[in-house]
């Protein structure tokens, strides 16, 4: 057998492992990174990329549809679907190759193939040409997680998960959305524009459970205008293809449905991939839902062996795994590093898009803290109206007592571009002040931060404030 000496193994080559492996290299560390399906990971590959580019098409063809608001007539729009999916997967194409070329360059070599843990320090990669065991100082997991399935719901050819609804060869008459989160959404809202008829079931009494309701609400009422009907409280029963269609059973408040489909997108969630690599060969302590446990610097209960990404727990994001995996190679070449930020942003690509950071007003709740909340609607935005997007507002929690800025939500136009101030703030320990006595361009979207931030000391300018709470 093949055996290769590193001093660092990373197991996964997503947004977590392939940034790991770059990092490390460029901190001198001799790196190899091993991957059983591909480079980049979900994100790249099934996930983030893909999803984007097929919501950004669909804007854009709904954008068509309705241009003569603007003066601009399109004489019959249509959607050349096997086309996009061909631009989608050069995008994806790119992007991979792109990584692979930057672990190259950087000097850390890939491998592809199945690892497991013989011991903590040496891990046996099944390849094509055979297997090859790697003995390594240090171990990252990075293996990802994976779309849960619920019983009687087998993903195939009409029962999608995410990566099916993003290779479909075609968009459905008909879609029932099991799931209202933050990927049912997306992909829903997605297909409802590209023609789908799209039916949403929340098990949950909100769609985007945990989401501050009222930007939710304003998501609720564009989804309402769009014609996507949507079920909370609602449960999923079981599917059966009959007559050439799916059927959908529901437990919709207490009473048995039936729904017609040609195709069902489940998106009730994930679950991490801590199966099946030996963990348990080597002790590695798991939470009661399959998640590594790790402390703030990455570290597992077992010396050498760390885990980033969505292995290693909430939030399951690629931000928060590519940030982890910059902390622990820092660790892994002997600097001071850890996990400790203030905020991590969340960003959801519904219509209009929702971004949060830092504090909600429940939690701030919870920890007796007093606060300010300042809005600021995009109606009331000249940039916003110049784009014809108005739906949405920001809204800004501050300290009552030292106007520190705690958390910022974002629902709106580019709502996903926006946070990234928002998150900068918080993380600095920003105040208002800090945000109101920073000029921010004119017209641009980013005066609404500035002005909501104001707007919870009595300070907007271009909406009416409540009661004059500024410290005088």
């Amino acid at each position: 057998m093949e055996t290769k000496k590193v001093d660092a193994l990373v197991i996964g080559a997503g947004p977590g492992g392939y940034v790991a492996g770059i990092r490390l290299a460029q901190l001198g560390k001799k790196t190899l990174v091993v991957d059983k399906q591909y480079v980049g990971g979900v994100c790249l590959n099934v996930g983030c990329i893909p999803s984007k580019a097929l919501i950004n098409a669909a804007k854009t063809f709904e954008k068509t549809k309705h241009s003569d608001k603007m003066g601009i007539v399109v004489e019959s729009a249509h959607v050349d679907f096997a086309k996009l999916q061909d631009w989608k997967n050069g995008i994806v194409k790119k992007l991979t190759g792109g990584v692979a070329t930057l672990l190259k360059a950087n000097g850390a070599e890939y491998l592809a193939g199945t690892a497991t843990f013989k011991s903590a320090r040496e891990v046996e990669v099944q390849t094509d040409k055979g297997p090859v065991l790697v003995q390594a100082d240090n171990v990252i997991i990075a293996t990802g997680s994976r779309p849960i399935q619920i019983p009687g719901f087998p993903f195939g050819n009409r029962v999608w998960s995410s990566t099916e609804a993003l290779d479909a060869a075609n968009v459905p008459e008909k879609l029932v959305v099991i799931g209202g989160g933050y990927i049912g959404l997306e992909l829903g809202s997605a297909y409802a524009k590209l023609g789908a008829d799209v039916t949403v079931v929340e098990a949950a009494g909100q769609l985007l459970p945990g989401v501050d309701p009222e930007l939710v609400a304003v998501v609720a009422k564009k989804l309402q205008s769009k014609g996507i009907k949507v079920h909370t409280n609602a449960k999923a029963l079981g599917f059966e293809e009959k007559g050439g269609k799916g059927q959908v059973k529901l437990d919709v408040g207490g009473k048995q449905e039936t729904f017609e489909c040609d195709a069902v997108l489940v998106t009730v969630g994930r679950r991490p991939n801590s199966e099946n690599i030996g963990l348990e060969k080597i002790g590695v302590a798991l939470d009661n839902r399959g998640f590594v446990k790790v402390d703030k610097q990455l570290r597992t209960n077992v010396p050498g062996v760390f885990a980033i990404g969505d292995i290693a727990g909430q939030p399951m994001l690629a931000h928060k795994a590519s940030f982890e995996a910059e902390v622990v190679a820092e660790v892994i070449a002997g600097k001071p590093a850890a996990m400790d930020v203030r905020a991590i942003p969340a960003v959801i690509f519904t219509d209009p898009e929702i971004a949060t950071s830092g504090m909600t007003p429940a939690e701030a709740q919870e920890k007796g803290i007093q606060t300010l909340v300042g809005k600021f609607p995009f109606a009331a935005s000249g940039r916003a109206m110049t784009t014809g997007e108005t739906d949405g507002f920001v809204k800004v929690l501050v300290d009552k007592t030292s106007h520190q800025v705690l958390g910022i939500g974002i629902v709106g136009p580019q709502a996903s571009d926006l946070i990234a101030e928002a998150t900068l703030g918080i993380e600095m320990a920003a105040f208002v002040e800090d945000f109101a006595l920073t000029i921010h361009a004119h017209p641009t979207l980013p005066e609404a931060l500035m002005e909501a931030v104001k707007n919870a000391v009595g300070e907007a300018v271009h909406v009416v404030n409540g009661p004059a709470l500024a410290k005088k």
